[in-house]
């Protein structure tokens, strides 16, 4: 077993809880191993499902011995280190040993150049650097987007494209975006299927930050902002949305909250989860236990999307790729800007065969949707590319029942855009949304690729 009090579990660059994360040895009765673990440690351990909707919060990580997120196989614990060495001894020879490692804290990853979201220097910067076109998007009968103009990133993803005759919106697919939680008040969301749920103790799911509006907001926005001035900037604008508050209004948080949140969003039956978050790295390897879970999930159907995290400052300085985005089984997002470059913040994947950029999504200048009072922003990060990745996933996942998991990662990767940039950069290139179908006689007001696909609401819960 590895335990936490060896050095190489940690690294120099991270921040720690004083928490550790333990996953279980996969395949066995879940009574069992939440039996072994107490008799082993002396330590009572609770269930996600003994919280409210499975979720938990910062706080009760805190003040509990241990809690068993059941949907993962992953308890995060408060013990010393010499507890956890029991489990090695407790464990039969012929099972798989117990994984242990310190959890980390993690933030909200935007480039530190953050563009405020005031009308007149969004207006400004969008003439100096073209970051939206307002060229009328084309409609046919009066079924197109009715939109004037929308962000350069929804134009060189094919997104504007995939939308004519409103064939691709993200209907009935369901989009986690584990962030700083959610403006649900803004006005752009009137009327949306909503799910939310906090993580972080004393802060509603209300989002006090407005990152997580922002990612929101690139992956499931509206088709028409209610401000006619505004661009359309939102991709599966007929996702259920599902906003989980896992960073503070501060912008952290921690590996527990994170896990939660992925227990929350699969109990859920979410097909793609979003993460514009992580922690720095600086070594080779990953996250055992996050690699596990992620893994798993895939199997299972579901797909999860990171930021690569915004370190570097090119070319003088180019830092890995980001905690948890780094591991094998969690796409992992690099920016690019409107010119196709990769941006001078953005990582890149060091440690081959691990730890990769995937794809690229644009990052520069992405103008979305915000807290009250601005309402709109203009950022810069990994944070504003990883959106695009996940709302573009939700579309192909709409496209067949088929693109799920494994699978909806092959469709991603084998439809990107190349780039003249380093593929440890960008990947496999710049993500691109589904191709419309050359002639739709016809088209149905709500017309989807899948017929059989039921069109699933869920109970707004603010």
């Amino acid at each position: 077993m590895s335990t936490p009090t060896e050095p190489a579990a940690f690294d120099a660059a991270q921040e720690y809880t004083g928490r550790y994360l333990v996953m279980m040895p996969p395949g066995k009765n879940s009574d069992k191993q939440v039996n072994a673990f107490q008799e082993a440690t002396g330590l009572s351990m609770m269930r996600s499902s003994d919280f409210k909707d499975s979720v938990i919060s910062s706080t009760d990580f805190e003040n509990q011995p241990a809690i068993y997120l059941e949907e993962i196989g992953v308890a995060v614990v408060n013990a010393r280190p010499q507890q956890l060495q029991a489990l090695s001894v407790s464990a039969d020879t012929s099972d798989e040993p117990y994984l242990v490692e310190p959890e980390r804290v993690v933030r909200a990853l935007s480039s530190s150049d953050y563009l405020n979201g005031f009308k007149d220097a969004v207006d400004i910067l969008a003439q100096k650097v073209g970051q939206f076109s307002t060229d009328t998007t084309t409609s046919f009968d009066g079924i197109g987007a009715e939109a004037i103009g929308s962000t350069w990133g929804l134009q060189q993803t094919n997104v504007v494209h995939s939308n004519r005759f409103r064939v691709f919106t993200g209907k009935g697919i369901k989009v986690a975006v584990l962030d700083t939680g959610m403006d649900v008040g803004h006005p752009d969301f009137a009327g949306r299927t909503i799910v939310t749920a906090s993580f972080i103790q004393g802060q509603p799911v209300q989002d006090g930050h407005g990152h997580g509006t922002h990612c929101i907001g690139t992956a499931c926005g509206p088709l028409n902002p209610t401000d006619p001035a505004r661009p359309r900037y939102g991709i599966a604008y007929e996702a259920t949305i599902f906003a989980g508050k896992v960073l503070s209004n501060e912008g952290s948080g921690s590996d527990s909250g994170i896990l939660a949140g992925i227990n929350w969003a699969l109990a859920n039956k979410c097909e793609i989860i979003s993460m514009s978050l992580g922690a720095r790295a600086s070594q080779a390897g990953f996250s055992q236990i996050f690699e596990n879970v992620a893994a798993d999930v895939l199997a299972k159907g579901t797909l999860i999307v990171a930021a690569a995290g915004n370190d570097s400052d090119r070319p003088s300085s180019i830092r890995p790729v980001s905690h948890p985005a780094n591991c094998p089984s969690i796409m992992a997002v690099g920016a690019v800007d409107n010119m196709g470059k990769v941006a001078r913040f953005s990582n890149r994947g060091i440690y081959a065969p691990y730890g990769n950029v995937d794809i690229a999504g644009p990052g520069v200048g992405v103008f979305s949707s915000t807290k009250r009072p601005e309402l709109y922003a203009t950022w810069n990060g990994t944070s504003m590319a990883t959106p695009h990745v996940a709302g573009i996933a939700a579309l192909y996942a709409q496209q067949s029942k088929r693109n799920r998991g494994f699978a909806l990662w092959k469709k991603l990767l084998s439809t990107a855009k190349p780039l003249q940039e380093p593929t440890v950069d960008v990947g496999a290139g710049l993500v691109q949304a589904p191709l419309v179908p050359a002639f739709i006689p016809f088209p149905p007001k709500h017309v989807t690729a899948d017929s059989s696909q039921s069109d699933h609401k869920v109970k707004e819960s603010v």
